[in-house]
């Protein structure tokens, strides 16, 4: 009996990472390893789109006023700076915390741009789902609402796409009549939905004399949470010396009751009297201010009571996102 010449199968051209194309999950990867591209180049950017950013607005402007807009404030608008300058038929872009029907963006009529913040993102980075919803509400027919994807994963980010010199000035709105120039002519659709979030609105002010602090009302009580870019470590052994030291409240009957972590910042939250508003606690705010600086310049190891202090601050602390 002969022998079966052994047979060879012809070389695939190797392709670089860069060359290969998106092809379905199940089908052969066309580097041609003969795996499913799920399992090989496709892994990388399945990994890249569902691994979280966690500080997704680190090296944006604001980034603590970002965010108090993404996590704490029901309605406020910024206007944004683009590096590149605004294309000749978009007048302006807006970035608000909520639109209508909860639209990722928003192209309007005269061909400015409402980019939301506070909805569902496909992937793990917010930051390249809102650049990617960015970029295709400026080419929009004016208009027309923009609907959320996945954004591709080695797409641009908000930092790759925003002027990191341009300030960042978060104007907070008592409601959402932002939304249309012309409320009066608005749809019903957008006016039935005006009508709920307005309903829905928490009163929230932002103070003057400290960088992202919130008051807010409730039915119950007034609080004020206030976004902080420092280390979350070194922040709480700093609240530990001030709460140990009976120096942590803003003023007579306010209350620290603890913080959240929200998109990798600390945001400590107190309680107010009923009758304390935003201007009431500006003073004491810039005064904690000045209290917290200090306890963050000192490096000494904490005291027994201080560890008992930040125990418990660690122990009412939720994580948000």
């Amino acid at each position: 009996m002969a022998k079966k010449r052994p047979q060879t199968k012809a070389k695939r051209p190797q392709l670089t990472d860069g060359e290969i194309p998106v092809v379905g999950a199940r089908e052969p990867c066309p580097c041609g390893s003969g795996r499913r591209y799920k399992a090989c180049h496709g892994r990388a950017a399945a990994h890249a789109v569902t691994e979280l950013v966690q500080r997704p607005f680190e090296g944006l402007p604001g980034e603590c006023d970002w965010v108090a807009l993404r996590e704490l404030v029901p309605a406020a608008t910024v206007e944004l700076t683009l590096k590149e300058g605004l294309p000749e038929d978009v007048p302006s872009v807006t970035l608000a915390t909520v639109l209508p029907m909860a639209w990722p963006a928003l192209r309007r009529d005269d061909g400015s741009v409402l980019l939301g913040l506070q909805n569902d993102t496909a992937s793990g980075d917010i930051s390249r789902d809102l650049a990617d919803t960015l970029l295709r509400a400026l080419q929009t027919e004016p208009g027309t609402p923009v609907q959320g994807r996945r954004a591709p994963a080695d797409g641009p980010r908000l930092q790759d796409l925003l002027d990191p010199k341009a300030p960042f000035e978060p104007v907070v709105h008592a409601g959402f009549e932002f939304w249309v120039p012309d409320a009066e002519h608005a749809t019903p659709e957008v006016t039935a939905s005006l009508e709920r979030a307005n309903a829905a609105a928490i009163p929230t002010v932002r103070l003057q004399g400290v960088d992202a602090a919130y008051w807010c009302q409730t039915p119950e009580k007034n609080h004020l949470r206030w976004v902080m870019p420092h280390p979350e470590e070194q922040l709480l052994d700093a609240f530990a010396r001030l709460h140990a030291a009976g120096r942590s409240n803003l003023g007579e009957g306010t209350r620290l009751v603890g913080s959240f972590r929200a998109h990798g910042l600390t945001v400590p939250v107190w309680d107010l009297p009923s009758g304390v508003g935003a201007e009431d606690v500006e003073k004491p705010a810039a005064e904690f201010a000045e209290r917290l600086a200090g306890a963050l310049a000192t490096d000494a190891p904490l005291t027994a009571d201080e560890r008992r202090a930040r125990g418990g601050l660690t122990n009412r602390q939720v994580t948000l996102s």
